[in-house]
């Protein structure tokens, strides 16, 4: 006879928990990425959380080594690479450890020919999955996404990448953020890179203007991130850190005019750009027609911005519609060219696009008006 208590306890498995992943992320080496990871590790083992370091690199930095000072150091493997023994982070070791949280420093680093994964940050995925939380580093020209842009800016090939997922899926980001001039003065002290490279590093990827961009580059992630999160969780849709200009175009001549200046109003905000057309439904567009929305296409392109195409015999409910997809800030319209009679009969697509969406702004641009 089955013992239906027995029977329950034994099929009864504790629900599996993944490890939550908080990420330091900075715009360049030796704004302090590793040094704050430390700190809150420190402050979390006080509070009697169980932390251990999985990996750590100093770079000689002996302020980063004195903040480890008092943390649980998991030893380094070795691995057998063409003969010579190199040293990587030993994930097995601290899988069997099975802190609370672990602390991993560079999460873009390529592993030692041999090792189980190709990347660390595929380790810490496996360190994750086991449940233990990790909070690690990466530096902003590390994303895949941005590769060739942080080409354009430094002129630096980045060759150790993640992918923009681990960002993603990441539970929390956060940035460590120094100025440039701060930045420069901690590496003219020696605090960053060894004294003969200070120089080099000064006239090339420290240069002023690099430091600009990429501490834009940094801040303008985690705005991004926080605004997929108000989007995640229901939050207002249309509160935005970055601007979204939205430019309704028509197989109207002005649709062009349009255009730019909704290119113009998102450089300036430093904005993401859309363009949208909606053809009539069930209605074929003439030779001209068709030639003109490709024209506004490939306008759109070389402004940097994305076409957006819809088929709909509303045009305020389809604009209203992307404007929630897409959250968009503001939107560039032409003046209208509806008859009275016509406003009067089906009121004006402003007016109803300002009950639709009350939180977006409004552009109308004057048909007369130069481009």
């Amino acid at each position: 006879m089955y013992n239906s208590a027995a029977i329950a306890s034994a099929s009864y498995q504790k629900p599996h928990r993944r490890g939550k992943h908080k990420i330091f992320i900075g715009m360049a080496p030796g704004v302090g990425k590793t040094y704050r990871m430390l700190e809150e590790g420190h402050a979390l083992k006080q509070d009697g959380v169980d932390v251990v370091i999985g990996l750590l690199e100093t770079h000689a930095r002996e302020e980063t080594a004195l903040k480890a000072e008092g943390l649980e150091l998991i030893p380094r493997k070795q691995v057998n690479c063409r003969g010579v023994m190199l040293r990587e982070m030993d994930t097995e070791a601290i899988l069997k450890r099975a802190p609370q949280l672990v602390l991993v420093d560079e999460l873009a680093h390529t592993n030692v020919p041999g090792s189980q994964w190709d990347k660390r940050y595929q380790d810490v995925e496996q360190i994750l999955e086991a449940g233990i939380d990790v909070y690690s580093t990466v530096n902003i020209q590390h994303l895949e996404s941005l590769n060739d842009l942080v080409h354009r800016i430094s002129g630096v090939v980045v060759r150790e990448r993640i992918p923009d997922r681990i960002i993603d899926e990441a539970d929390e980001i956060v940035v460590v953020d120094v100025t440039p001039e701060m930045l420069q003065e901690r590496l003219q002290e020696g605090k960053i890179y060894a004294p003969e490279k200070i120089d080099q590093a000064l006239q090339n990827f420290f240069r002023r203007s690099n430091l600009i961009a990429l501490r834009e580059l940094a801040l303008r992630e985690i705005a991004d991130n926080i605004e997929e999160e108000s989007v995640s969780t229901g939050q207002n849709l249309h509160c935005n850190i970055q601007e979204r200009i939205l430019v309704c175009i028509s197989t109207y001549p002005n649709s062009i005019q349009l255009l730019r200046r909704g290119a113009r109003i998102a450089n300036q905000m430093n904005g993401r750009l859309f363009v949208l057309f909606v053809a009539p439904a069930g209605k074929f567009l003439s030779k001209p027609e068709t030639l003109h929305i490709e024209t506004c296409k490939r306008l759109c392109q070389e402004f940097e911005g994305e076409f957006v195409r819809r088929e709909s015999s509303d045009i305020v409910s389809a604009i209203a519609d992307i404007s929630d997809q897409e959250r968009i800030t503001q939107i560039v319209l032409g003046e209208t060219r509806r008859s009275r009679f016509r406003l009067l009969l089906k009121g004006s697509i402003v007016q109803r696009l300002m009950r639709e969406l009350p939180q977006v702004d409004l552009h109308i641009i004057s048909n007369n008006q130069p481009a």
